[in-house]
């Protein structure tokens, strides 16, 4: 649903604060950060905690896959598709064990869109999860 600009979906996964998953300014789109975990359930696919919460196991390529599905479903739902992605930035929770994987993922799914991209890596992100993505696209 939008409003003022701003789309709200049922179909991505619910944003962890105050903020919708897109916004729209004339012909761009600006997508908020979006990551894998899967819409209706919450889950992190490969993702496995101990009783405290901390990583034990996360499976990069899956996390991949799953937040180029998120994006997908944004883009759409904001009236946008993926062909029209101008710019990505990628944020990384471990450059160095997961940039390999990461890209070869990356290509499969961007080998016909080549859109702007950069790939930094943090500390950490909001939940437990390797991998997010923020992105801008166009509307036709």
């Amino acid at each position: 649903m939008a409003t003022d600009n701003s789309t709200f979906t049922d179909k991505a996964p619910k944003p962890v604060g105050l903020y919708p998953h897109s916004k729209r300014v004339g012909n761009l789109l600006f997508l908020s950060g979006i990551g894998p975990r899967e819409p209706h359930t919450g889950n992190i696919p490969g993702l496995e905690l101990d009783a405290d919460g901390n990583i034990v196991k996360y499976d990069i390529e899956a996390e991949c896959r799953s937040v180029f599905k998120n994006i997908k479903i944004v883009l759409e739902e904001s009236g946008s598709k993926w062909e029209n992605l101008v710019d990505v930035t990628v944020f990384l929770t471990n450059m160095k064990d997961d940039f390999s994987t990461y890209n070869k993922v990356y290509a499969e799914y961007f080998k016909d869109v080549q859109p702007c991209r950069t790939t930094v890596e943090i500390k950490s992100l909001p939940t437990p999860i390797a991998i997010e993505l923020k992105c801008m696209a166009t509307i036709d």
